[in-house]
């Protein structure tokens, strides 16, 4: 019975809009983490682009759709001086796009942690 309450709520609980961070052509990280924007549909990912040519650096942070940010990504190159562009997507939970790096939400290791125990007591039965 806990296990589908837990299923259940994962399938109905509200939809929330996704939050970034936004900018463009910040030269630091800092500088362009002072502005967040919420996401409107059908954007529904935080995508960062970082353009590093020597010792000059642009990052731009966004909303974008999930196949935008992905193509993007999938054409990115930086060279082995480091010249180039990279791009980085998130949307497993708001701000996700911090540093670019990916981190596990709060409440889905809890998601995750109540259906292993769920799991955990019905396979004991």
């Amino acid at each position: 019975m806990l296990l589908v309450l837990v299923v259940l709520s994962l399938f109905f609980s509200p939809v929330l809009l996704l939050s970034c961070y936004v900018c463009s052509s910040s030269l630091t990280n800092d500088e362009c983490n002072s502005s967040t924007q919420e996401c409107q549909a059908p954007l529904d990912t935080c995508m960062t682009v970082v353009d590093t040519l020597g010792h000059m650096k642009a990052i731009v942070k966004q909303c974008a759709s999930r196949a935008t940010c992905n193509g993007a990504a999938s054409t990115a190159f930086v060279d082995s001086d480091g010249n180039g562009n990279a791009v980085s997507c998130c949307n497993s939970y708001n701000l996700c796009n911090f540093s670019g790096g990916e981190v596990i939400h709060a409440q889905k290791l809890v998601s995750l942690l109540l259906l292993v125990s769920a799991g955990t007591i019905l396979w004991s039965y």
